[in-house]
């Protein structure tokens, strides 16, 4: 009894000193640390891709072979993330942050001087390693220093990262490789990795609950297998073909290593990833719809540059630049959207955003090959906005709806089925593209302009579909109790 007395008074006293130190929480600095660090690593994960052709012919290595750039960011990406709820568990923020950055910074050091493939491949798992653990402790972070009142603007401004660091890359590293070599793509990075480091350590407490917690091998190995194959199942089944036994058997081990993980979680005191979170209906209507908006944008920042590049025959850079007004107007109002949904709840502002991007969609699918640029421009400013109000609202509202002990596996489910839903988004739509575009040429005279805008007009409408399915679901979002 005197043991209990004992436990419950230091209980108290944790948590006293646990409010205390979160009046102290400096959470500008804090925030700029975590936020900075996640943009460089969401706009490596697409800079590079801009460069591919040219490594190609200064490696001396095959488009497929160079394709691993970018296939392996991806990969690293699924395959580390359903781990980061548990070592966030394990570890304290500090050790998390530390971690991270230095992958984070000598990832980008060995590729900005990386002289053979093979270094500049194992330089980019590093960098993904890195962004791994920073995407999910950042949200750990804001859910825990931010009361559930101020959280949608914190997490308005990761949106803002989240979006900005992908659709910023290209254009950049297009202006980089114009003016210097393609070592700067890296280089140009380290002074803002360099600032998060400084401000990391000198402003982030470690705010989350180090519990004692043993890591599963089988676990991991399942996971691994699981997230892994099916990830890499989808990244090559653009180059290997949907029949590939390649492709079919990734895909397929990878599905069935994840029923085995899901089954193996539900039967341990304390699993890798706790699945409870699936208990709650608002959790599984947001991951839902987080689900169908990485499915739709990511693959979206692929296939609309590709058909304005060859639909409309406008070079890369200027493609870039045609994209921008969009995103910058999106950096701009992120921070309003989030304070939006603080005032006056999750609908009001989730329900406009998926209404915008239904909208976006129907002009998307009926561009052609004549379609005037400023119309372009018009659209995407349309889908930015709509993109910015749901992609963060939704994330906060997802893990609003779990108790604060199932954050941790919260954030990495959904951060996983992030990379997921991108990855299968991509695959799928644009072997669509693809193939639509290659069924028009056998039919009509070779007019790839014509073929590009058929192929991209097909895709479009698929993703209407999902966005109107968006629309629906959202009517259902209300604000956890």
């Amino acid at each position: 009894m005197s043991e209990q007395i004992v436990t419950e008074s230091m209980t108290n006293q944790k948590a006293k000193a646990g409010s205390l130190v979160n009046k102290q929480i400096k959470t500008g600095p804090i925030m700029a640390a975590l936020f900075v660090a996640g943009f460089v690593g969401l706009f490596s994960e697409t800079a590079l891709n801009i460069a591919l052709g040219d490594l190609a012919q200064i490696f001396n290595a095959n488009a497929t072979t160079v394709g691993w750039l970018a296939t392996g960011y991806f990969l690293t990406l699924g395959i580390l993330m359903p781990v980061t709820g548990i070592l966030m568990q394990k570890f304290t923020t500090r050790q998390m942050f530390l971690t991270s950055i230095s992958l984070s910074l000598i990832g980008t050091i060995l590729a900005a001087v990386a002289p053979v493939f093979s270094l500049l491949l194992t330089a980019r798992v590093v960098q993904a390693a890195g962004l791994a653990i920073a995407l999910p402790l950042t949200q750990n972070v804001i859910f825990t220093i931010f009361p559930p009142n101020k959280r949608g603007a914190a997490m308005g401004v990761m949106g803002l990262v989240m979006l900005a660091g992908p659709a910023l890359g290209p254009t950049i590293a297009g202006l980089i490789l114009d003016t210097l070599s393609w070592h700067w793509i890296f280089l140009v990075t380290l002074p803002f990795l360099l600032f998060s480091l400084i401000f990391g350590v000198l402003y982030l407490p470690n705010v989350n609950e180090v519990r004692k917690v043993s890591i599963d091998a089988v676990s991991i190995i399942l996971s691994t297998i699981g997230f892994g194959g099916v990830v890499y199942g989808f990244s090559v089944s653009g180059k290997a073909g949907w029949t590939s036994a390649t492709v079919l058997g990734s895909i397929i081990i990878g599905f069935i290593a994840l029923i085995i993980f899901a089954i193996r979680q539900t039967k341990m005191e304390t699993p890798m990833l706790n699945l409870i979170a699936f208990k709650y209906p608002l959790f599984v209507l947001g991951v839902i719809m987080t689900f169908i908006t990485f499915f739709n944008m990511l693959s979206m920042l692929v296939i609309l540059p590709m058909y304005m590049q060859m639909a409309l025959l406008i070079a890369a850079f200027t493609t870039g630049l045609i994209l921008l007004p969009g995103s910058l107007l999106n950096c701009v109002l992120a921070p309003t959207i989030g304070r939006s949904f603080d005032k006056y709840g999750p609908k009001a502002v989730i329900t406009p955003g998926t209404i915008l991007v239904a909208i976006g969609y129907v002009f998307y699918s009926q561009f052609g090959a004549d379609t005037a640029i400023w119309m372009v421009v018009v659209t995407h400013i349309v889908m930015m906005l709509g993109i910015g109000a749901v992609l963060a609202s939704v994330q906060t509202n997802t893990l609003n709806s779990l108790p604060k002990q199932y954050y941790p596996d919260g954030i990495a489910l959904t951060q996983t089925l992030q990379q997921v839903a991108g990855a299968i988004g991509i695959a799928v739509l644009v072997s669509i593209f693809s193939a639509e575009e290659n069924s028009y040429l056998a039919a009509t005279a070779n007019e790839l302009p014509q073929a590009a805008a058929a192929g991209s007009s097909v895709v479009f409408t698929i993703s209407l579909v999902l966005a109107v399915i968006n629309v629906v679901l959202s009517l259902f979002i209300k604000k956890p109790h």
